[in-house]
């Protein structure tokens, strides 16, 4: 995904909460410009006619309090002064400390709240009050005033706190997975390390050994089977410097490694494979299949090949690849071993067959592999090309 469609994503995400939140916020604007109101009703009898239509535009301007915070506040301030629209004020009041925080705007709307919670209207009440009743109404102007922004301001607190801890729960969560990503790289360049040392100087020692082989014997059948282990191993190198360039470079960006096998390969690995193997492939016809079902293919033939080298040396083999429609599949078949054939002793961890029905699954398909009635063992194999597709694209 584009920078540029990312951002459009994430702004109409932003939008999208902004309306959810203020949806679910009408209900109580509603109730609370209700209220309002019914303080305002019950107060007309006794109110002129500007003052009831002041005192009642307070009250509605409370449906617009969350989006326009400081307007609704001015527009509560004529209904309180001059009107009886205190609920209204104090509501406006509270709002506006929970959008603007302690700021200038909040300290001068307490004491514009304050004031006209506190004079009377018309001024000449205060001559006829007595002292001690003005001073009552001083405290409880400050408690009205002071209150709702004190409340306000309270609300933006928990609501930073709130994000605050979301914001160091996205931290720890990125910190862990930063450890995770050092643990396996570091991880990675130990295996790089201990295939360059170990296996590649092994492997290297065998193509060494083969063609000294192939070319000091003067037995044709030595030679070209010294010919056959020399070209294995010059390949098994080749691969094991192309794994140990992708373990070094883990989280480091593309990195130049050589063509995987596909398809095309095929006949090079069966004339290399050291066994009598007929190969027919159908339905390719020289069509762009998915790198990933391609190699998957190549992988379990590889494998089927490998093991039949081991478990029944000599005996034919057959591969068959049918590329259909929407689907790449492969059977590899071989007899079973002759009488008396000498096994070699090869080491085996009995995870090849389990690694390549793995490889089979990422993509969507499946393998199976077991024993023919005959003595035999078959391998078969199925990917869908659509998920190879997929698979590539990744």
């Amino acid at each position: 995904m584009s920078g540029t469609a990312a951002d459009g994503t994430v702004r109409h995400w932003s939008r999208t909460g902004r309306i959810a939140r203020r949806l679910r916020g009408w209900p109580c604007d509603l109730a609370v410009t209700a209220l309002a109101a019914l303080d305002v009703a019950f107060s007309v009898p006794s109110m002129q006619p500007w003052q009831t239509v002041l005192s009642f535009l307070a009250a509605a301007g409370l449906l617009l309090r969350r989006r326009y915070p400081r307007p609704v506040l001015a527009l509560t301030l004529p209904g309180l002064f001059a009107g009886v629209a205190l609920l209204a004020a104090i509501v406006a009041l509270g709002t506006l400390a929970r959008h603007r925080r302690f700021d200038w705007q909040v300290k001068l709307a307490v004491a514009l709240v304050v004031a006209g919670s506190f004079v009377p209207w018309p001024l000449s009440k205060f001559a006829e009050t007595p002292p001690g009743t003005v001073t009552q109404w001083l405290l409880y102007s400050l408690l009205l005033g002071v209150g709702p922004a004190v409340v306000g301001l309270l609300a933006q607190t928990r609501q930073d706190l709130s994000e605050r801890v979301a914001e160091l729960a996205t931290l720890r969560d990125h910190e862990r997975e930063l450890h995770a990503r050092t643990v396996l790289a570091r991880e990675h360049a130990r295996l790089a390390r201990e295939m360059h040392d170990v296996i590649s100087h092994r492997a290297s020692l065998m193509a060494v050994q083969a063609g000294a082989l192939e070319v000091t014997t003067r037995d044709p059948r030595v030679k070209e089977t010294a010919g056959t282990l020399r070209t294995l191993a010059t390949g098994t190198l080749e691969e094991l410097r192309g794994m140990i360039v992708v373990l070094r470079a883990a989280g480091a960006g593309p990195t130049a490694l050589a063509p995987q096998p596909r398809l095309a390969d095929l006949p090079e690995l069966v004339a290399q494979s050291g066994t009598d193997t007929r190969l027919t492939v159908t339905g390719a016809n020289g069509r762009g299949l998915p790198e990933a079902a391609e190699r998957t293919a190549y992988r379990i033939v590889q494998e089927a090949l490998t093991n039949a080298r081991k478990h029944a040396p000599g005996a034919p083999s057959t591969v068959t690849v049918d590329v259909g429609t929407d689907t790449l599949r492969m059977t590899v078949h071989n007899d079973a071993p002759a009488t008396g054939a000498l096994r070699p002793d090869l080491p085996g961890g009995g995870h090849g067959i389990l690694g390549l029905r793995e490889r089979a699954a990422l993509l969507g398909g499946h393998l199976s592999a077991g024993p023919t009635p005959e003595g035999g063992f078959v391998v078969r194999g199925e990917v869908p090309l659509a998920a190879g597709d997929v698979a590539a694209g990744r």
